[in-house]
């Protein structure tokens, strides 16, 4: 697969952001199908960031770590990120100041690195902007690097300023100053016909989706990577009339949710793994009086606050073991966000159906890259309440279901608390009926095992290598099958209750599997073991807070079929 990959570096609070949203909309506007991410410090201002786009004339779902086009705003950020830079590529830069870079330029130049460079901060000046205005002559010279058109950049540029005429003035000069200045070093496959796609992020795709299921309820305390879906909620608010409420604490949060579940109101809470850890004493709430539960775990890398603006897929223990005692529940692993969309609606209606917990796991690389991909198909997934009347809310039956019906819509009462109970909510602590309750709720495992989409297969039947993974692997092997025809992978997306017939037949018809992971342990790989004895050959995890690049994967299979 050909792929242009640039990477823009520079210092958190800098415009970063707004400055990579430009080149990466008109390279959509061009055609361009796209991944894009932001790598970006836990504090406001300072520090290191990078925004890192991939495009191609193909789909393209993940990043590489090495990138042909570096364009750097600031010095530091520069000597953090020149590695990343490949052999021969081109580095683009404006500072006026180079003494201090002499020995990062000349490394650079050893390796064939190509420059292009004007003093971005005087012209920005000179035009009566600001430094931040260095920003836009960058990135006219980065368009000008490319062999693009100047009235494309441009044309995004108005857009993206519109609303601020006299510094929008300002910006198309220094845009047209750094463009003409510059110089072409790349030709480029420009695709020949536009793609019809949206960019979307996950956050935007699970809020949009939410809405989409019946979703009148959303609480939550911001905790990072999952603020974003609160954001776009409330933004929605007014069309929708959904309740959007920022809590106090997750586990007012949680509580607030659960009610809302149980006078019948769809109800969405969402946090980060810190955030469930508070939340898990009312999941366990949730299992026994039976009531629907949905939350929405963005991970990022633990212990304690950890990596707090950072990826990882080190929360799938927590998701699938976090609450006291043992009760069923359901465990989803988002993969991007064209799958969040479709996911957070079968959450909704797997939590109603079976009466339980569904955590839909997703990931800051997975809720804050963006993608471009086909509009999504509404009305595809209906929804279903799986409400009934009955005459004993917590009926032993062979299935584990009991019917449910919302409070006051029968006769018929029952209690909800948090003591085992007999068929009506009636506390017991008698060793018999207390046993038969805690069986019956355990035999809905069964069922819910036996209803879940089996996993799905990327590549060939049989591949001289093959993975097994879950989340945001799916990107990275999906964009390495497109370049090998050695390599399968396996993918699940709906992790627990863990189905392994077809992944035992997978292992039966490849014999060099390995796992693929965001986490130091191998928690998935752990989980297969366990519940089918299968075990892997070899695995490729990693728990740095960085995603897993396309590169790495591939410098892993070199190593391994050598």
């Amino acid at each position: 697969m050909n792929r242009l990959r640039i990477k823009i570096a520079g210092e958190s609070g800098a415009g970063l952001l707004s400055t990579g949203e430009i080149v990466m909309r008109a390279l959509q506007d061009m055609g361009y199908y796209l991944v894009a991410d932001r790598e970006y410090p836990s504090i406001i201002k300072g520090e290191h960031a990078c925004f890192t786009i991939n495009a191609s004339a193909e789909p393209v779902h993940a990043l590489c770590q090495k990138v042909d086009v570096m364009m750097a705003i600031e010095r530091q950020s520069l000597e953090v990120y020149i590695d990343d830079l490949s052999d021969g590529g081109v580095l683009v830069y404006g500072q006026e100041r180079q003494l201090n870079m002499k020995e990062v330029l000349a490394k650079a130049e050893a390796r064939g690195v190509q420059f292009v460079h004007q003093n971005a901060r005087t012209i920005a000046i000179d035009h009566g902007g600001s430094v931040l205005m260095q920003n836009i002559v960058l990135v006219g010279m980065l368009w000008k690097t490319l062999g693009f058109a100047y009235e494309l950049i441009e044309a995004e540029v108005k857009r993206k300023f519109a609303s601020k005429p006299r510094l929008l003035a300002i910006d198309l000069k220094c845009l047209r100053d750094g463009y003409d200045g510059a110089e072409t070093k790349m030709k480029l496959e420009v695709p020949s016909a536009k793609n019809e796609t949206i960019l979307m992020n996950g956050t935007k795709s699970i809020a949009l989706g939410a809405i989409h299921a019946g979703c009148r309820a959303y609480f939550a305390y911001p905790m990072s990577p999952s603020s974003g879906i609160l954001k776009h909620l409330a933004d929605y608010a007014s069309e929708t009339d959904m309740l959007v409420k920022q809590v106090e604490d997750e586990i007012s949060v949680a509580n607030m949710a659960l009610g809302a579940m149980h006078m019948g109101t769809r109800a969405l809470c969402g946090t980060a793994g810190g955030g469930f850890d508070l939340m898990t004493e009312t999941v366990s709430l949730s299992g026994i009086i039976e009531t629907p539960f949905v939350v929405v775990v963005a991970q990022r890398p633990g212990p304690a606050t950890g990596l707090p603006t950072w990826t990882g897929q080190g929360d799938l223990d927590l998701a699938i073991y976090g609450g006291h005692g043992e009760f069923p529940r359901i465990v989803i692993g988002c993969g991007d966000s064209a799958d969040s969309f479709d996911l957070i609606q079968h959450a909704f209606d797997l939590a109603e159906e079976f009466q339980t917990v569904v955590v839909v796991l997703t990931e800051k690389a997975i809720v804050k890259s963006q993608w471009t991909i086909p509009t999504f198909e509404q009305n595809k997934i209906p929804i279903v309440r799986n409400l009934e009347q009955g005459e004993k809310r917590y009926e032993i039956t062979e299935s584990g279901l009991s019917k449910r019906w919302l409070p006051g819509t029968s006769d018929n009462f029952y209690y909800a608390n948090s003591d085992e109970h007999l068929e009506d909510g009636t506390l017991t602590e008698e060793a018999g009926p207390a046993g038969e309750m805690y069986a019956k709720r355990m035999r809905k495992l069964t069922l819910i095992e036996a209803v879940l989409p089996e996993p799905e297969l990327y590549g060939p039947k049989n591949a001289k290598i093959s993975f097994v993974g879950w989340g945001s692997s799916k990107n990275v092997m999906r964009d390495v099958i497109a370049e090998r025809d050695d390599v399968n992978y396996l993918h699940y997306s709906f992790v627990w209750p863990l189905k392994v017939d077809v992944l035992k037949k997978f292992f039966e018809e490849n014999t060099n599997v390995h796992l693929i992971e965001g986490n130091y342990n191998g928690q998935f790989g752990n989980l297969v073991r366990a519940k089918s004895g299968l075990e892997f050959k070899g695995k490729l995890l990693k728990w740095d807070g960085r995603s897993i690049f396309v590169d790495e994967v591939i410098n892993y299979i070199d190593e391994q079929t050598k």
